[in-house]
């Protein structure tokens, strides 16, 4: 009788999560512009905010570079690429920050920050449109939603685990562990990936379309390499190694290059002139 109860006990105390997951997964399926099923529990409207306010953080805390010519060539490049986005240049706000570091970073609520150190690997405008287009990728795709739902949807799953194991004597705190590096390795990790993935190839699609040459993209990630003097393991690194970038960007180039030519027949040109 003892064991019968403690099993009810445990039905009436996974049954609400239980139930609260299966309803977020069933409200929030959507599909990324590449068509890849996407699980966003949370509004736009919500994230957007946030990414607004993320950012108004960010640019108190770090030095934004202020430096005319150099602002005027990235955004000059971002309003290229925001007119085959769909988006108009307005909704958008791009700043330089003086960090040296090569890097970027998207928020919601399209914020869009380049790092001065960026420039000196991304050497071309066509090579810095790679990188700016993959940011705006990820702020079509929804990435930053789709992070936070499946973090939430995890969290609330390993809650399920963490009931289901428990005894009259606790958790058994080994499994949970296990169950943790489990999550973060099987479920987190790899959707980072895949972001990446996807934001590149949003990317190459975007600065063909605006009349960037495509194949410099691949440039960018052989000078990222060389950069970073060898890869991570890619494994448990929430980014792609430089190698699987690469080859991906090689696979989808015919493609690239068919909407680049007919970008520059169009008259798509664009004149981004770097800072000296």
């Amino acid at each position: 009788m003892q064991h019968l109860r403690s099993i009810h006990d445990l039905r009436v105390l996974t049954l609400p999560l239980g139930l609260l997951l299966i309803l977020a997964i069933l409200t929030g399926c959507a599909t990324s512009p590449t068509g890849r099923s996407q699980l966003t529990m949370f509004s736009e409207s919500q994230m957007a905010s946030m990414g607004q306010a993320s950012f108004a953080q960010i640019k108190e805390q770090e030095k934004v570079y202020n430096h005319r010519p150099t602002q005027t060539y990235v955004q000059c490049i971002s309003d290229a690429l925001f007119a085959v986005a769909g988006t108009p240049s307005g909704e958008w706000e791009v700043i330089v920050f003086a960090d040296e570091t090569p890097n970027a970073f998207a928020l919601p609520g399209q914020k869009i920050g380049v790092y001065r150190g960026m420039l000196n690997v991304a050497t071309n405008p066509d090579q810095l449109a790679a990188v700016i287009g993959h940011e705006i990728g990820h702020v079509q795709a929804r990435h930053g939603n789709e992070r936070a739902s499946t973090t939430f949807a995890t969290q609330m799953g390993l809650a399920i685990a963490s009931a289901a194991l428990a005894t009259e004597g606790g958790t058994d705190e080994r499994m949970l562990a296990a169950l943790g590096l489990g999550a973060q390795v099987g479920i987190l990790l790899p959707f980072s990936r895949q972001h990446e993935i996807e934001a590149d190839l949003i990317g190459l699609d975007l600065m063909a379309r605006a009349g960037f040459d495509p194949r410099e993209s691949i440039q960018l990630w052989e000078n990222m390499r060389q950069k970073a003097g060898g890869s991570p393991v890619e494994f448990l690194s929430t980014h792609p190694g430089h190698g699987t970038r690469i080859r991906t960007l090689q696979e989808s180039m015919p493609e690239a290059m068919v909407k680049f030519e007919n970008a520059r027949r169009q008259g798509r040109v664009p004149r981004c002139t770097p800072p000296r």
